[in-house]
């Protein structure tokens, strides 16, 4: 499965799958197994409701591996950083049980998923899709495929994104809401916000924990993109 960024034909990602990271831009969160020990959290803050688990798709299109340039940044976009644990798929299946999902799990990957956060709340308001703020070229950096094998106990993840070497963002995959051909970005920790043109981004993982041996990490720098779409909000 280490051709996944050739032969996926989609990204799955899954909204809101840490509660703080919800908490941070005043969204609803999940029903999932934090909800029954965090029902304080939601009685503290009237807007954060518990609601159903959502999904989006980003386009492969929006796939760029490291050393293929930079992450552009469409004129009149404020985009965000959302680091992430990629679970990359191994078979077809449909309807598939609790029970036997692991099996379906090939690997993993780093990857950030970008998005021009002013675009996406427009479309919010409008009750239209995400797809605009999440699709852009090169709004999916990722890296290479890791084994399975690599991550006995996917809790223990743990992922990192600074900024011109300032951390803005660590946590593990334990403070997942929900547990875990394409390739499914599992949610994002808190501590999200903007990156602008000239700035160089670096995402690492490691195993076990935020202090373990380093998985992976790759570098980006960020440039505004010349010409064609700008937001006019």
């Amino acid at each position: 499965m280490s051709n996944f960024l050739r032969t996926g034909r989609k990204i799955v990602a899954i909204g809101r799958n840490y509660a703080d990271h919800a908490k941070e831009l005043g969204n609803a969160i999940p029903k999932g197994k934090w909800t029954d020990q965090h029902h304080a959290l939601t009685r503290l803050d009237s807007k954060l409701t518990l609601v159903e688990p959502f999904f989006f798709l980003k386009p492969t299109s929006s796939y760029i591996s490291p050393g293929e340039g930079p992450v552009e940044l469409p004129k009149g976009t404020i985009v965000h950083h959302e680091v992430e644990l990629g679970v990359v798929i191994g078979k077809n299946g449909r309807d598939i049980p609790k029970s036997e999902a692991e099996s379906y799990i090939a690997g993993y990957a780093l990857a950030v998923d970008m998005t021009a956060r002013n675009v996406q709340d427009a479309v919010k308001k409008k009750g239209l899709p995400w797809t605009t703020a999440k699709g852009f070229d090169t709004f999916c950096p990722v890296g290479p495929f890791i084994p399975k094998s690599k991550i006995p106990d996917v809790a223990q993840v743990g992922l990192h994104f600074t900024i011109n070497g300032s951390v803005k963002q660590s946590g593990t995959a334990k403070d997942m809401i929900f547990g875990e051909g394409d390739l499914i970005l599992t949610g994002t920790p808190a501590g999200v916000g903007p990156i602008s043109d000239g700035e160089t981004f670096e995402a690492k993982m490691t195993y076990p924990g935020v202090d373990g041996e380093v998985l992976d990490k790759f570098e980006f720098v960020c440039k505004t993109r010349g010409g064609g779409y700008e937001f006019k909000g």
